[in-house]
């Protein structure tokens, strides 16, 4: 405690308390900022600011397309028991939650250390659980898509397990580019994989078989003389 000492008339001392210096610092500082009118405008500004932006009708079309498709991920998440389960364990909404791991998983994709095995986690993980349903589904459709799929994760697995750095050194945005391919594949609302099959795969194949076909027919013949005689 601060104390000053002060002489009276007849000699005797008394003794005064004298708060300490910071002390007095903060309580002037907080007395001006309440007593301060700019302070007291720019909060109101501020929030005049806020409400307007909230009212624009870019801003509200913003948030009616973000909600629509909050919606539409949702209703799609829920044909997964997978992930209603973990909802209900978690309180988490499926949606955010996606979002939450995607956000995740692309922040670890740009990682080196990492790229591999999480490219390899998200090419894998969902599409073995998804191709589990299709083998229990009883119609042939999403045999093609998986099917498909698998051929595809396969090849760009045997690309990398034999070329990996060559590919790293003339495309350094592999990973993330075949993650983002693989998800373009495997995802239900784009089947990427049926549609690489009819485009790419399947005119490959069908080709290289006419080939060997015209390759493996018998010798044609050719009427001479009134009879036929192979070439």
């Amino acid at each position: 405690m601060d104390v000053d000492s002060t002489r009276v008339g007849d000699g005797q001392l008394t003794a005064r308390y004298r708060p300490p210096f910071s002390l007095v610092c903060v309580f002037q500082m907080s007395t001006s900022q309440d007593t301060n009118p700019t302070v007291e405008n720019a909060k109101a500004t501020i929030n005049n600011a806020a409400e307007q932006l909230k009212a624009h009708p870019a801003v509200k079309q913003a948030q009616d397309r973000f909600n629509d498709y909050m919606v539409q991920l949702d209703k799609e998440l829920s044909r997964y028991p997978i992930i209603n389960q973990l909802e209900e364990k978690t309180n988490i909404p499926k949606a955010y939650g996606a979002i939450a791991a995607a956000f995740t998983f692309v922040c670890l994709i740009f990682v080196n250390a990492l790229a591999l095995p999480v490219s390899n986690t998200i090419g894998w993980a969902f599409p073995a659980y998804l191709s589990f349903r299709a083998l229990e589904s009883p119609g042939h459709d999403d045999d093609v898509q998986w099917l498909t799929y698998w051929v595809v994760f396969g090849f760009l697995t045997w690309v990398e397990s034999i070329a990996l750095r060559p590919v790293l050194y003339y495309l350094p945005y592999y990973f993330p580019l075949k993650t983002a391919f693989v998800l373009w594949l495997q995802l239900p609302a784009t089947r990427g994989a049926q549609t690489f099959y009819h485009a790419v795969y399947r005119p490959v194949l069908l080709n290289l078989r006419g080939r060997r076909a015209t390759y493996n027919s018998p010798p044609s013949t050719i009427p001479v003389d009134g009879h036929d005689k192979s070439l």
